[in-house]
């Protein structure tokens, strides 16, 4: 769990020097990398989100 919050923390930094970088720069790619970062952030947070859904709800044998 806690690699899940490193990595949460590290995205919203780059996601912040992104946007930092952009701002200061006035360049477009900074800016679409912060984009590219936060929906692939989402989609990630999704699926951990839908995989500790089932292991609650899911019956697993042992």
């Amino acid at each position: 769990m806690w690699l899940l919050r490193l990595l949460a923390v590290l995205l919203v930094v780059a996601i912040g020097a992104g946007l930092l970088a952009y701002v200061l720069s006035g360049k477009r790619n900074y800016l679409d990398f912060s984009w590219r970062l936060f929906k692939y952030g989402i989609v990630f947070a999704l699926l951990v989100f839908a995989l500790m859904i089932i292991e609650r709800v899911a019956i697993i044998p042992l």
